[in-house]
């Protein structure tokens, strides 16, 4: 019974870390997309929703609006959900559109739904996506102008830590990076859609109106991203284009934050699990792709099963061997070369800079983190369908 128990965890953890080092390999292949230069300037509507961000949405809007790209063609829609009246007045001296939110239960699905209601008789060719925090370069517009000119409908921007602040703003920016190796630049390199990232993302205009209405949960970025693989829409990554966003800097805010993606993950599971079989016969490959994904447990409790069990099942073994004077120690190899695969997986797409002596330090929290995603797991009813906000502009 032993032998057969640690097989089959093993087994398991097994396929759960070769997932994530076959695309974390294969994010050091990964080339951008040479993309063709303009020959029209399309028209933009860049999206702000905004649920009491009064500390940072003033200044991110300004930033924006430095875009080299002409006034004319694009518009700023701030979503603005329960901010103060000085931020809002504030926002009403910047030339951009300001929708004051009006429903109650927030969530970011209700505001993109609410945008495109007041803006259905405008003229727009494509749609982005940005959170309240993000800032990016003047040539955002045009990179994006020239990805559509390239025949893409769905792109994300290159979302990047702007705060390394804290031990847990690091561990942030860290997971924000190994993400981007592992579910968009990985992807990307052998032909798979990326995934999105929930802001510095960019869709076609006329299919985000057709499918917003589908958004019901507060994981609106993996029911579009569901919606996109079932049209067997491409999302291409561009690794060149940043889009700076601020990193949660406390361990509660990130308790919190890996709680509502965690329901959001499993939530888009357990509606997506169903279009398996059939999505399979199809061969529609990445849409299998990601169902596959989404069934992952979420990584520091993947990180503390490989750890943990290794410890396990080593003590386990040397009792046995010191009992029967045996070598049942020897079943404990494999663990310890899992643990090195799941120690790879997770350095080879973190880029050079950031492996430094701040994430040396703030690794030494990834066992009190570990154990807040274990509780989690056990806290997630009603998450998905309630709105849970995450501060930012912390001192």
């Amino acid at each position: 019974m032993y032998t057969f128990i640690d097989w089959i965890l093993f087994i398991l953890l097994a396929l759960c870390v070769g997932y994530l080092l076959f695309y974390a390999i294969a994010s050091k292949f990964y080339r951008p997309r040479k993309l063709s230069e303009a020959r029209i300037l399309r028209r933009f509507l860049v999206l702000f929703p905004a649920y009491k961000e009064d500390r940072v949405i003033v200044s991110t809007i300004r930033n924006f609006l430095e875009q080299e790209y002409p006034k004319e063609m694009y518009d700023v829609l701030v979503i603005s959900d329960q901010m103060q009246p000085d931020t809002n007045a504030a926002l009403q001296t910047l030339p951009i559109c300001l929708q004051v939110a009006d429903y109650t239960n927030s969530s970011k699905a209700k505001a993109l739904t609410l945008a495109m209601n007041v803006t259905a008789n405008e003229s727009y060719d494509v749609v982005v996506i940005m959170d309240a925090d993000n800032v990016t370069t003047p040539n955002f517009l045009a990179e994006i102008n020239r990805a559509f000119e390239s025949g893409l409908h769905a792109v994300q921007a290159h979302r990047t830590g702007k705060n390394m602040n804290t031990d847990i703003a690091v561990l942030d920016a860290i997971s924000e990076e190994i993400n981007n190796g592992f579910f968009r630049s990985g992807h990307n390199a052998i032909g798979l859609s990326a995934g999105l990232a929930g802001s510095g993302m960019a869709f076609d205009v006329h299919w985000f109106r057709r499918n917003v209405g589908h958004l019901q949960t507060s994981g609106e970025d993996k029911e579009l991203e569901a919606l996109l693989l079932k049209q067997r829409i491409h999302i291409e990554y561009l690794e060149q284009l940043p889009v700076y966003d601020e990193k949660t800097q406390k361990k509660e805010g990130i308790k919190n934050q890996r709680k509502r993606w965690i329901a959001a993950q499993y939530g888009a599971l357990r509606a997506s699990l169903p279009d398996f079989p059939k999505v399979l016969i199809q061969g529609n490959i990445n849409y299998c792709d990601k169902i596959l994904q989404w069934m992952l447990p979420p990584r520091l409790i993947q990180l503390a099963g490989v750890f943990g069990f290794t410890l396990l099942f080593t003590a386990i073994g040397l009792l046995m061997s010191l009992q029967s004077g045996g070598y049942e120690w020897y079943t404990a190899i494999k663990w310890w070369i899992l643990s090195a695969a799941q120690v790879a997986a997770m350095i080879i797409p973190v880029p050079g800079k950031l492996l430094n002596r701040k994430l040396g330090k703030a690794i030494l929290q990834i066992p009190t983190l570990a154990l807040a995603m274990i509780a989690n797991m056990f806290r997630l009813k009603g998450t998905n369908k309630k709105f849970i906000h995450t501060e930012h502009g912390e001192e």
